[in-house]
């Protein structure tokens, strides 16, 4: 018995709104959509909650979520210049007196 590992798909962002644009503008059932580019039926209306919520602020989109990914780390090294200053404030001020 061999165990082959599936490969997964990693299907683009334009093929994926093209695909929900079947179900959300043109009326196809989610089961129709998933015949014609081959695609199950579980993802597509996945993909259409998620484009859902992206739409109505719940869900960040991608670039959301690298921008918050960059904002996130640029904070963090803020936080820690600022940790470093205070001590260094803090040691000069008792090399003073």
């Amino acid at each position: 018995m061999t165990t082959e590992k599936r490969k997964r798909s990693n299907f683009p962002e334009d093929f994926k709104r093209e695909a929900v644009s079947l179900v959300t503008e043109q009326g196809y059932k989610i089961s129709e959509a998933a015949r014609s580019p081959d695609v199950g039926a579980n993802l597509i209306g996945r993909w259409c909650r998620q484009f859902e919520e992206e739409a109505s602020g719940i869900r960040l989109s991608g670039d959301e979520r690298e921008e918050l990914k960059r904002l996130r780390k640029e904070n963090h090294q803020l936080r820690m210049e600022k940790e470093i200053l205070k001590k260094a404030s803090q040691y000069f001020a008792k090399e003073m007196k």
